[in-house]
């Protein structure tokens, strides 16, 4: 039974997977998080280059039904509601990578040494808890206006979960360890 995708009604990993030969699968994940690890014969296509790819992914749909892949589904509903705002239907996978490989299923990866990159959610973490450490480090070692770096990034993470967008994610997938052909790291 097939399962009409729409952006809003994102599909679960048992909904998916007796599907997925039928299914074009498109990771939006940046390459180096692609690389870690994605669904049996998935394309990649991050979202901040999504919008460049809309034709392609129009004419893929008009085939096959659309899967928008990510690590937890967050980043892959966007990419299906910018897709539909584009006349193209797509669906997305609900827990995404993650639920796949908790659900047992196997992950591909790219031929050669196994990349580890860690998901853009958790790089995002990681820099912010940096900077607000450096901000108050600094503002009790040199100066107190240095705590303004903590306080700046502390007003970042609530307009990011206010707005659901992510500025620090958007300068973090432009790092090249992010855009594929980096040397593998833990």
């Amino acid at each position: 039974m097939s399962i009409s995708p729409t952006p809003t009604t994102p599909l679960t990993v048992g909904q998916a997977e007796p599907q997925l030969p039928e299914l074009y699968v498109v990771d939006v994940r940046t390459p180096g998080e692609f690389a870690s690890g994605h669904l049996p014969g998935a394309v990649n296509v991050p979202l901040d280059r999504l919008q460049d790819s809309v034709s392609d992914l129009r004419a893929a749909a008009a085939d096959q039904t659309l899967l928008l892949v990510c690590a937890s589904g967050a980043r892959s509903e966007k990419a299906a509601s910018a897709l539909a705002a584009h006349g193209v239907a797509a669906a997305s996978l609900s827990g995404g990578t993650g639920a796949w490989a908790a659900a047992g299923h196997v992950l591909e990866f790219p031929p050669g040494p196994v990349r580890a990159v860690w998901g853009m959610e958790r790089q995002v973490r990681f820099t912010a808890g940096i900077l607000v450490l450096l901000g108050l480090a600094l503002g009790l070692l040199v100066h107190p206006a240095f705590q303004l770096l903590s306080a700046g990034i502390a007003g970042g993470l609530v307009f990011s979960a206010l707005t659901d967008t992510c500025g620090m994610a958007v300068v973090l997938s432009r790092l090249p360890f992010n855009r594929g052909g980096a040397t593998p790291h833990a």
